[in-house]
C-alpha cells in the first residue's frame, strides 16, 4: 500500500473513525522502549540502556 493510497483511505473515514485511529496511534506512542529501565541503586536510580550502566 501506497502513502497515497492510505491517505485516501483515511480521508474517507467516519470523524468516529479518525478519532478511535488519533487514540489508538497516540497510545502506541506512548508505551516506552523496553530497553530503558530504572533500577533503584544502579547509578542512583537514573534511567539506563538495559542490562548496561549507559545513562539516558
Amino acid at each position: 500500500m501506497t502513502i497515497q493510497e492510505l491517505q485516501t483511505q483515511l480521508l474517507s473515514l467516519t470523524p468516529t473513525e479518525k478519532s478511535n485511529l488519533i487514540h489508538f496511534l497516540s497510545s502506541s506512542l506512548e508505551t516506552p522502549w523496553q530497553g530503558i529501565h530504572k533500577t533503584p541503586g544502579v547509578m542512583g536510580g537514573e534511567a539506563c540502556i538495559r542490562d548496561t550502566r549507559i545513562p539516558v
